[in-house]
């Protein structure tokens, strides 16, 4: 792995643009929508659970996909 592939990864990525912010905005929403759909169809339990913290997984990394874009260390 080369350092600017670690500078990138633990660095801050503002989002700069209206664009990004957008993203941003739509991935916590949709990811929320299922959340809550997930809450209400699934019966509480550890598996519904990990469902969950996996669904936030998801929106982390795009996030972070959206934060990162542009630049990335090649």
């Amino acid at each position: 792995m080369q350092p600017a592939d670690i500078e990138n990864r633990f660095a801050f990525h503002a989002a700069a643009t209206q664009d990004k912010r957008d993203a941003h905005t739509s991935v916590r929403q949709q990811c929320r929508l299922l959340a809550d759909e997930l809450n209400e169809l699934l019966p509480d339990s550890r598996e519904k659970s990990v469902a969950i913290t996996k669904l936030e997984e998801v929106m982390f990394w795009a996030n972070a996909a959206i934060a990162r874009a542009g630049s990335e260390a090649n």
